[in-house]
C-alpha cells in the first residue's frame, strides 16, 4: 500500500458537520470520507476530460470532398450488390 501524506484543509463548520455525520453513518474515519471524496472527484474529472477529446475528435464533420467520395463509393457497392446472386 502507498505512503500515506497527511495535509491541512479548512472548511466552513456546517459542511465538517457534514463531514462528521456521514463518517459516523458510515462508521470510517474523516480521513476515509475526503480520500473516497477525492477519488470520486478525480474520476469525474478524467472522465469528463476524456469526453471532451472524443468529442472534439468526433466534431470533424465530412467536407464536400470526403462527402462526394462516399456517395460515390455508396453507389459503388449497391451496383456490386446488385449483381450479386442472393
Amino acid at each position: 500500500m502507498p505512503s500515506s501524506v497527511k495535509t491541512a484543509i479548512s472548511l466552513r463548520q456546517p459542511l465538517f458537520d457534514d463531514v462528521n455525520d456521514l463518517a459516523s453513518e458510515l462508521k470510517i474515519s474523516r480521513s476515509k470520507v475526503f480520500v473516497l471524496a477525492v477519488e470520486d472527484f478525480i474520476k469525474k474529472y478524467e472522465s469528463k476530460k476524456m469526453l471532451s477529446k472524443i468529442n472534439e475528435a468526433f466534431s470533424d464533420y465530412p467536407d464536400e470532398e470526403e462527402t462526394n467520395n462516399n456517395n460515390l463509393m455508396k453507389n459503388k457497392h449497391c451496383k456490386i450488390l446488385e449483381s450479386e446472386k442472393w
